[in-house]
């Protein structure tokens, strides 16, 4: 069985910063790629920025150049360091993992508020 747990949510004031981990539960050579999404109060599921196995990313247009993907493969853990936060960047956020085999898996979700 898959697991993916989340941390790293909380209350930040504008201009904060916050870093989100993944720790997963599989090994990268059966990854396809991994990326974190947010869901706001009544809107859809969005991501926010994706890392493919070989390392190639790809951000939503409101976040780039304020957030960052990475992860260490040998801690089989993804990150989304989040810079410079906004009052529009309060939401939910989940990572996802997507396997070569088709199937993907949720995280359990981390609040993040961004609130002064």
């Amino acid at each position: 069985q898959v697991q993916l747990v989340e941390s790293g949510g909380g209350l930040v004031q504008p201009g904060g910063s916050l870093r989100l981990s993944c720790a997963y539960s599989a090994s990268i050579t059966s990854i396809y790629g991994m990326g974190w999404y947010r869901q706001a109060p009544g809107k859809s599921r969005e991501l926010v920025a994706a890392i493919t196995s070989g390392g190639i990313t790809n951000y939503a247009e409101s976040v780039k150049g304020r957030f960052t993907i990475s992860r260490d493969n040998a801690k089989n853990t993804m990150y989304l360091q989040m810079n410079s936060l906004k009052l529009e960047d309060t939401a939910v956020y989940y990572c996802r993992v997507d396997y070569k085999n088709g199937i993907y898996y949720w995280g359990q979700g981390t609040q993040v508020t961004v609130s002064s």
